[in-house]
């Protein structure tokens, strides 16, 4: 039988989906539950580990059934994930001894403080690429295996795992047989050598985690094991972490290609290439999706904790929206802000910053101000922080950026694209297909099961619309200059 399909089990945030795509990159059918999220304590964020797994099946069989295919059509499977987002489970059972801890939780601060008394900074920074915060997993492992009753005894006797959410997936889907990574997921975890491709035991032993719990690392493009559906057997032939595979599905295998995704958080990458940059702006480095044609490419990272996720608090918190597609209505409809900004720092400030203890804050406020104008700052604040992370970008890669690719479901507003344009003064490239981290692991799965080439991706992609800068320079220049401002109270309050 014809394979026709490639499947994108896209684990993100707040939602578990399945996505089918057929051979011209267009979507077929889509399957989606949202996640949901517990907060045990002020700054921890957990999801459970179980709902993910049973609700990525349940939405693969939706899928199929929608479409109304014969699962033998399907050439494979990617998986793309939340990364960082941290699990540990029984090697025998394949039951996990804790909740999932997200990559937004904060509560590893200590032990980030620990390795930085132990003057580990310079050295993870230069093998990993990363710096020392709570965001990655491996503070995560450590917190896991120091507070979960007899974890610890069973970690130093093999029988833990971890794995971030694309290991657990292809651990529980595989029958418990295969215990596997991708250089991307691998590259988010604090651990990874990511210049000689292997765990490193210095900052293993450091946080003491056994290196008998980690999963073996291979290309993003690879087979990782099978998914049985109905005794089908179908292969899993690409992995990436969402922001990696966002970026490939812009076609960012290509040097100097950068993009920015705007989902919960909002995430740039720009490509090096086979350089390894190291950051002097606190910007991170990082591995690109890799395939059997580039195996290690690297890339500059700027991560920024909170993006449409205000928005939801705008609609679930504060309860001045019901849905996020009103405020690009809103936004249009009042004249522009003067000197209002909303720096939403709910977890702290990523990057360039990295300043963990920060929190949210509102500076301007005036008698005058109301909801709509609470909103338009709110939504101009992912423009801004986009601003900020551009800027250590063209500074880290000394090459002055002409365009940015943008995706994720907040790039559908127009008016925060427009401003977005106007407050970076270059061009922003929106594609016809939001849905591009999952079309971005489906490519890396087609490659792998001879559906397309690099080629083919390139000719898949359409744009669906560019906005060039509208705004005069010096009212984008003052604008940002009050963004900087409130953003360093920010930092000074706390």
């Amino acid at each position: 039988m014809d394979k026709k399909y490639i499947i994108a089990f896209d684990q993100g945030t707040t939602s578990t989906r399945t996505i089918l795509f057929n051979q011209l990159g267009e979507i077929v059918a889509i399957a989606q539950k949202e996640l949901t999220q517990y907060y045990p304590k002020s700054g921890w964020v957990e999801h459970n580990p179980i709902e993910i797994y049973e609700d990525q099946k349940k939405t693969f069989d939706e899928v199929i059934k929608k479409a109304n295919i014969n699962p033998r059509e399907i050439a494979g499977i990617g998986i793309t994930n939340q990364r960082e987002t941290t699990v540990i489970w029984e090697k025998d059972s394949g039951k996990p001894i804790y909740n999932a801890i997200v990559w937004l939780d904060n509560r590893t601060t200590e032990i980030c403080d620990e390795l930085k008394n132990k003057k580990l900074e310079k050295y993870i920074n230069e093998t990993t690429g990363l710096v020392i915060d709570s965001y990655f997993s491996a503070t995560k492992i450590k917190w896991i295996l120091d507070n979960v009753a007899g974890a610890r005894e069973q970690a130093n006797a093999g029988k833990l795992l971890f794995g971030t959410i694309d290991s657990w997936l292809i651990y529980k889907f595989s029958k418990e047989k295969n215990h596997v990574t991708d250089h991307t997921n691998a590259s988010r975890t604090l651990c990874y050598d990511i210049k000689n491709l292997k765990w490193d035991s210095k900052i293993l032993k450091a946080l003491d985690i056994p290196k008998t719990m980690m999963p073996k690392v291979q290309l993003s493009s690879s087979y990782f094991g099978t998914v049985d559906y109905n005794g089908i057997e179908t292969p899993i032939f690409g992995v990436a972490g969402d922001q990696q595979a966002s970026l490939f599905g812009h076609g960012g295998f290509e040097t100097g290609m950068a993009k920015n995704t705007y989902g919960t958080g909002c995430f740039m990458l720009l490509n090096t290439g086979d350089k390894f940059i190291k950051s002097k702006n606190g910007l991170l480095t990082t591995l690109t999706a890799s395939t059997e044609n580039t195996p290690i490419n690297y890339a500059l990272e700027g991560s920024i904790f909170i993006g449409g996720v205000s928005i939801q608090w705008l609609r679930d918190k504060l309860k001045i929206i019901t849905s996020a597609k009103e405020t690009e209505q809103i936004c249009n409809a009042i004249p522009a802000l003067t000197d209002l900004y909303f720096v939403p720092a709910f977890a702290g400030l990523g990057a360039p910053h990295w300043h963990t203890k920060a929190k949210g804050s509102i500076y301007g406020l005036t008698l005058d101000i109301g909801r709509e104008q609470i909103i338009k700052a709110t939504v101009e604040a992912l423009a801004y922080q986009t601003k900020d992370v551009l800027n250590a970008m063209v500074s880290d890669s000394n090459q002055p950026l002409k365009e940015l690719k943008v995706d994720g479901g907040a790039s559908a507003n127009n008016y925060l694209m427009q401003f977005q344009s106007d407050i970076l003064k270059i061009t922003v490239e929106r594609p016809k297909m939001l849905e591009i981290t999952a079309l971005g692991v489906a490519f890396l799965a087609g490659l792998k099961a001879g559906i397309w080439t690099k080629k083919d991706i390139s000719k898949i992609k359409k744009i669906d619309k560019k906005f060039m800068p509208l705004m005069e320079v010096h009212e984008s220049d003052k604008k940002y200059e009050g963004w900087q401002k409130a953003v360093q109270r920010t930092k000074q309050d706390f």
